[in-house]
């Protein structure tokens, strides 16, 4: 399955999908980037005259990028031309270092942990350019083809 066509299959669009791109991809895990373009709707109001992306952005983010894109290749054998993947957040735990600014560039990496009964779990991690750690943590979710 090819990188574009796992984005094609996602059941978001903007102004809430999250991911630019996807740069590896294998059974054992993904990395993806997006930038957070300056004139995305949640900069107007978090915080007033000093904008941050907000930490349920960056949890969609990691989520749409490190599950579900991952999920989505993993069912790849079990989808048809027809067929939607559908794909549910079970769970979430994250940790938060620093800020991610408007026009930022962020990379998601993904390393499965668990693929088993259609429950993925895997450990994600968010930088960003300069290689730091904006954040870490875990996400679930069921899959079903």
């Amino acid at each position: 399955m090819e990188k574009e066509q796992i984005i094609q299959l996602l059941p978001y669009q903007k102004p809430f999908l999250f991911v630019d791109g996807i740069d590896i991809i294998s059974e054992e895990g993904i990395t993806g980037h997006y930038r957070f373009r300056k004139d995305e709707s949640f900069y107007k109001g978090h915080f007033k005259d000093n904008p941050i992306t907000p930490g349920v952005i960056l949890t969609e983010c990691m989520a749409q990028i490190g599950l579900v894109c991952l999920g989505i290749y993993l069912l790849k054998d079990h989808l048809t031309e027809s067929s939607k993947p559908q794909i549910a957040l079970t769970s979430h735990q994250m940790d938060f270092y620093i800020p991610v600014l408007p026009n930022e560039k962020i990379r998601v990496i993904s390393e499965k942990e668990v693929f088993r009964f259609n429950k993925l779990k895997c450990k994600v991690r968010m930088m960003n350019e300069k290689g730091e750690l904006v954040c870490r943590g875990h996400i679930s979710g069921m899959l079903k083809a």
